[in-house]
């Protein structure tokens, strides 16, 4: 039935429920690999030039964000092994995250992705699901979960 699951996890209370989902279904089929994604957006150093607070030290703003997002893996990687993961696997990437999520499923050729409905933010734009699930469920080649 499933073989891989795509779990997009982005430090919100949904995404740790997606992994929980996640975790359920491999306990029912063993054989389930897991694989966690946390997606950033790129900020060029013209975006964060036009920010209002500057730090003493200036970083990258993309190497924050990605620092951001592998803690951010790696806590919902420690949640999936207190919950009773036996495989599972954390990716860190940079884009749109909609867009990376699904082209991440494609090449991993996961049967599965699982989303929460909302993340850290919401809009209009999504309606009752948050923007990045509804985007995923209408461009995913495979079906797709949202918790």
């Amino acid at each position: 039935m499933f073989n891989k699951i795509v779990v997009a996890v982005d430090g919100s209370p949904l995404s740790l429920k997606a992994v929980d989902k996640a975790v359920q279904l491999q306990v029912l089929l063993p054989s389930v690999e897991i694989y966690l994604i946390c997606v950033y957006k790129h900020h060029s150093l013209f975006e964060a030039s036009l920010s209002i607070g500057r730090p003493v030290e200036m970083d990258i703003p993309d190497k924050v964000l990605s620092d951001y997002a592998k803690g951010v893996v790696t806590y919902a990687k420690e949640h999936a092994w207190q919950q009773g993961a036996t495989q599972v696997r954390g990716f860190v990437k940079s884009g749109r995250p909609s867009k990376v999520i699904v082209r991440f499923a494609r090449e991993k050729e996961a049967d599965l992705i699982v989303v929460g409905t909302r993340g850290t933010h919401s809009d209009k734009d999504g309606m009752f699901l948050g923007r990045v699930s509804h985007r995923v469920t209408s461009t995913a080649r495979c079906p797709v979960l949202v918790v």
